[in-house]
């Protein structure tokens, strides 16, 4: 009779822990305290999404190579879309510009942008246009951006809104 007792005392025990574990389980569970936005249902209080909204305005980002000189002027909409403006001066002082739009996302590490237009005409459908750029923010108003495709880095600066090149 003492064996019937502690096996009984032991499934008890048992039955008691599981029904404990069960429990805490579904009160965790229901205790989902991410912040939403309230426009998109998108979290707002991870990293990703802290960063996805510190990456929303315009950017500038000026470079020279040989004697041309290139400002490119990159704005990111808080609906995904993006515009970007470019304008390049030659050694002569010849000036070329050009605009371009399409879609963008952070993923975590990568600010991707999808071009879908191209100085008014869509991308040809053989070299859709994309860029991706590890993200790595100076500040809240700067950030690098590393192509580990090419291998190269670009430096933008946040402007204000009105900008023009």
């Amino acid at each position: 009779m003492a064996k019937m007792s502690l096996v009984s005392n032991q499934n008890s025990n048992f039955l008691t822990c599981l029904a404990c574990t069960v429990l805490a389980g579904i009160f965790l569970a229901g205790c989902d305290n991410t912040a939403t936005s309230a426009s998109t249902g998108a979290p707002t209080d991870s990293a990703e999404a802290a960063i996805q909204q510190d990456l929303q305005g315009s950017w500038l980002r000026e470079y020279e190579e040989g004697s041309v000189r290139a400002r490119r002027l990159l704005v990111l909409d808080a609906n995904g879309s993006f515009r970007e403006m470019v304008r390049i001066t030659d050694k002569a002082g010849a000036v070329t510009g050009h605009q371009h739009e399409g879609t963008w996302l952070y993923d975590g590490t990568n600010l991707k942008r999808k071009y879908t237009s191209m100085d008014g005409k869509p991308p040809s459908r053989l070299n859709l246009p994309f860029a991706a750029f590890e993200v790595k923010f100076v500040s809240k108003n700067e950030f690098f951006g590393i192509d580990n495709v090419h291998h190269n880095e670009v430096r933008y600066r946040r402007v204000q809104p009105e900008t023009l090149l």
